[in-house]
């Protein structure tokens, strides 16, 4: 039932942020490899990141088209407890990357945009390297919005 829940709370928000109308993206040559133009980012992401004293951090990240973000983690093997956190997030100055800024913290957070991923960046923005490096990437899942309903009676 948790699952249930989360995933609606999820559908909702994306449902009460998102722009329902189609939008064409207009790229320029001078940012034609910016991912914010290039690529279809909007969308939910989720993966299950390492954890240096748990058994992984699974996380659930939705980027709406209002540069709004909604992020769940739950610490598995030590809480059950899903923290939810949700902010705006700005394009960085390096192409392709976006910054999380929360609004009630100040702990940023860096990803790293490609087609269908996300990659979570150092808490500096650069590329995280050892072991676990490959294990920081959020896929894309793919949710489609609920139909409207039928006028027809």
């Amino acid at each position: 039932m948790s699952t249930l829940k989360h995933r609606l709370t999820v559908i909702l928000f994306i449902a009460t942020f998102s722009d329902y109308n189609t939008v064409f993206a207009e790229t320029t040559h001078e940012d034609s490899h910016h991912a914010e133009t290039s690529l279809d980012w909007s969308g939910l992401y989720q993966g299950f990141l390492p954890c240096d004293d748990c058994k992984g951090i699974k996380t659930t990240l939705a980027l709406n088209k209002n540069n709004s973000y909604l992020l769940i983690t739950q610490y598995v093997g030590k809480s059950d407890r899903e923290i939810v956190e949700k902010g705006k997030f700005t394009w960085g100055d390096t192409n392709n990357t976006i910054v999380l800024t929360p609004r009630n913290s100040e702990q940023i957070r860096y990803y790293l945009v490609g087609e269908n991923h996300l990659i979570q960046l150092d808490n500096k923005g650069y590329r995280i390297t050892g072991d676990d490096a490959n294990r920081y990437t959020l896929r894309r899942n793919e949710i489609s919005e609920p139909k409207a309903p039928s006028s027809h009676h």
